[in-house]
């Protein structure tokens, strides 16, 4: 289920993620894989995280996007191996939440999506997923979608 989609001012969100580009059809089988690398990190103590998991999509093509896929945390950090620094945009975003099975996440995106155009909002090329906290009945896993909207001219 997607909430209503708002706009909103945000700051941005410092994370420590493993970048790569990925074809959109690659998602669902490397994004976990990469998390879990970064996990290691941080139960090694070398990455302090201090929020939730996220994954922020930029420079997004028909064919994929470059992917930084990691966890949030306080401050900017020298990279760990092949763990950077990384940081959302801040500014305005279209934002709506997303409850239930990830598989659904497509849905809030298509729907910020449509939101946007409606309303002549116009997407920055930058987006993000912050995901809640674990929940063992997927009907209850809630997921943040951010879009960062280009600036509009006084």
């Amino acid at each position: 289920m997607t909430s209503e989609v708002v706009v909103q001012p945000v700051p941005s969100r410092r994370a420590a993620v493993i970048r790569q580009w990925l074809k959109w059809t690659e998602l669902g089988g490397k994004l976990i894989p990469l998390l879990d690398r970064v996990y290691v990190a941080v139960r090694a103590g070398q990455i302090i995280q201090t929020g939730q998991n996220i994954f922020i999509y930029r420079d997004g093509s028909r064919e994929g996007a470059t992917v930084e896929v990691g966890v949030e945390v306080a401050e900017r950090f020298e990279p760990v191996g092949e763990i950077v620094y990384a940081e959302t945009p801040a500014g305005e975003v279209a934002t709506a939440t997303h409850t239930g099975p990830y598989s659904g996440l497509g849905e809030t995106h298509q729907a910020v999506h449509r939101w946007c155009r409606d309303h002549g909002h116009a997407l920055s090329g930058t987006s993000w997923e912050v995901y809640g906290d674990w929940r063992e009945d997927p009907a209850q896993l809630e997921t943040e979608v951010c879009y960062a909207l280009r600036p509009t001219r006084p």
